[in-house]
């Protein structure tokens, strides 16, 4: 397999990413995660280890919401080196938590992916949002 054809993997992954998003298929979104995954995202805990803390977590994200969440990409750039692909974008979130707050904000994301058994897995991802040093505050209302 090259890699421009793997790059093309990767890519219909982010996308069906997108969509288990909008059905809330926090079970499809877990195992495209290896089973050992370390994620840094931007929800507490600071730390997850394995698809089973991200499945649980990603569950709680869309309980959250009364709407939404919505999930957007933009600016995807993808890299890959034979095995191991990493993919970086920023992605919109929107929607009403079930307190009626709107939510509308970008985040910056990185996955890293290895191809295991033949399929691609992320083994990390690591989400964030750019904080100000005055304040200490992270910035959730920056756009592109």
């Amino acid at each position: 397999m090259t890699d421009d054809t793997a790059a093309l993997e990767l890519r219909t992954l982010i996308d069906e990413r997108v969509q288990a998003i909008a059905r809330h298929d926090a079970l499809y979104l877990a195992d495209a995660q290896a089973d050992d995954v370390l994620a840094y995202n931007v929800l507490p805990p600071l730390r997850l280890r394995g698809s089973d803390q991200v499945a649980e977590q990603t569950r709680a994200w869309f309980d959250g919401y009364a709407s939404g969440p919505g999930y957007e990409v933009h600016d995807l750039q993808i890299d890959v080196g034979g095995d191991v692909g990493s993919t970086a974008f920023l992605y919109h979130v929107t929607g009403t938590l079930h307190s009626g707050d709107e939510v509308s904000m970008w985040v910056r994301a990185t996955l890293v992916w290895k191809r295991i058994d033949g399929s691609w897995r992320i083994i990390h991802d690591h989400e964030s949002i750019p904080w100000d040093p005055a304040t200490g505050r992270g910035l959730t209302n920056l756009e592109p």
